[in-house]
């Protein structure tokens, strides 16, 4: 009896192992990315209140090759666990909060991190081009961002609202920002805190982290309800969601550990910074 003689097939089995193998280390190698991008970012995000997002965003943007919707879905998640490990860690501290500003400020997040995630989807298909949904995540950014950097340089006026209409809005502000940008919130919250509240840096980065977490929870909630996570790579969280607790222990270690002119210098670095890489994002996108 002749056996079957399987030779033949054996270059075709060292290109579909060769294929699998390229595959896979390909994959491991965006982790890794991904890994030490928000690393860096949630500690950072952490120490100075803006969250991770606003330098996941545009660092990932320019580095990896995934859709504008599952970049922005990997960047809430990430900033969403970093915000619940801070906070927590800044309470275990005993950190003393206002958990009447918190709650009025993360009820508007909520609705507007809600309402800002379907404008985001709203874009995506209207527009039905994912680059100018980016520019305009670009664009509304560097104005955030531009607006953060002057306040905080500059002396201007602080407000002492204290009533409950007003620390609502303001998280609706936020929260709809946060969820639209697909930053967390970033250098926005801080500033805005600073300016209508009259906090020290320190304590606003605090509130700003507290606030964060419920707009993306907001978001992440609506994704769910909405057009459901099927259309991202889960298999990413591995990487995603140990980076951002790993990035929110050290952020509010150092947090807890810097002086307030030290925090307002990381602050100001890191605007700089990611004006610059959106800058750029921005420019490629024009000049295809």
């Amino acid at each position: 009896m002749k056996i079957f003689d399987n030779s033949k097939m054996y270059p075709f089995y060292f290109l579909l192992g060769f294929y699998f193998a390229l595959k896979k280390g390909l994959f491991m190698l965006i982790g890794i990315i991904y890994f030490l991008v928000i690393v860096l970012a949630n500690t950072i995000g952490a120490i100075s209140g803006m969250g991770g997002g606003v330098i996941i965003k545009p660092v990932l943007d320019l580095l990896a090759k995934d859709s504008v919707a599952a970049i922005s879905f990997y960047s809430t998640v990430a900033v969403f666990t970093m915000s619940l490990v801070s906070t927590w860690r800044q309470v275990k501290n005993g950190i003393s909060l206002n958990w009447r500003l918190v709650a009025f400020i993360s009820a508007g997040s909520i609705l507007g991190g809600v309402g800002g995630n379907v404008v985001f989807e709203g874009l995506l298909l209207f527009l039905a081009d994912e680059s100018l949904v980016q520019l305009i995540q670009i664009t509304l950014t560097i104005v955030t961002l531009i607006f953060a950097l002057l306040y905080s340089r500059f002396d201007w006026k602080n407000y002492h609202f204290d009533s409950l209409i007003s620390y609502f809005l303001s998280g609706l502000v936020l929260g709809f920002l946060a969820s639209l940008l697909g930053i967390g919130g970033g250098p926005i919250n801080v500033s805005l805190l600073m300016l209508l509240f009259s906090f020290p840096i320190k304590e606003a980065t605090i509130y700003s982290i507290a606030t964060i977490f419920f707009s993306q929870l907001a978001k992440i909630v609506t994704i769910a309800f909405g057009t459901g996570f099927g259309r991202y790579d889960l298999t990413m969280l591995f990487f995603v969601v140990p980076a951002a607790i790993l990035g929110g222990l050290l952020g509010s270690r150092f947090n807890h550990l810097l002086a307030p002119k030290k925090v307002t210098l990381v602050f100001q670095a890191v605007i700089v910074l990611v004006l610059l890489i959106n800058l750029y994002n921005g420019w490629q996108i024009l000049a295809k």
